[in-house]
């Protein structure tokens, strides 16, 4: 992409921790829709005046989002945060200066259960367990590796909306 191509994309300020380190993969990709202002990276530079007319945010948790960050943004319109949840996003003072807050809401949810159902099992199974004994050529010599036999019983309200989600049979 030409120079004067890449003036004409949209700025975006990226909020992270410098510990946080974007994957290339995702960089490459916003810089072929937007220009990215990323403070805490060491190659980049940016002026007070690319501040100025910046109208959109990504806010990478857990980098917390105070007043003294909107301050530097006096045209910032909206800010996108990659997390589920905004609790390192100061609302008040968004709302205050007619911020749109995003965020990814509920988008993992049904990941994160699938994951945690997934966890339950290995743990109760020792599945892990069972893969590292075998890796480490310890099967031949000790023998069969004792898989856990816990039972998995869902109840309360959620039983059948799990069940039937992660396609699970509740007597393993």
């Amino acid at each position: 992409m030409g120079s004067e191509e890449q003036d004409e994309l949209p700025l975006i300020f990226i909020h992270r921790l410098p510990q946080f380190n974007l994957p290339p993969i995702f960089t490459s990709r916003l810089q072929t829709l937007f220009r990215l202002i990323d403070p805490a990276s060491q190659s980049h530079s940016h002026s007070e005046e690319s501040l100025s007319v910046v109208r959109a945010q990504l806010c990478l948790d857990p980098a917390p989002l105070h007043s003294q960050t909107l301050d530097l943004l006096p045209s910032l319109q909206c800010v996108v945060a990659t997390s589920s949840g905004v609790d390192h996003i100061d609302l008040a003072e968004c709302h205050r200066r007619r911020i749109a807050v995003a965020n990814a809401g509920p988008a993992f949810a049904a990941d994160v259960a699938e994951y945690a159902v997934a966890l339950l099992i290995d743990v109760l199974r020792r599945l892990s367990a069972s893969h590292r004994y075998v890796c480490a050529g310890l099967w031949p010599l000790n023998g069969d590796y004792s898989l856990g036999s816990k039972n998995l019983t869902i109840r309360d309200s959620i039983h059948d909306s799990i069940r039937n989600f992660c396609k699970i049979d509740t007597n393993l």
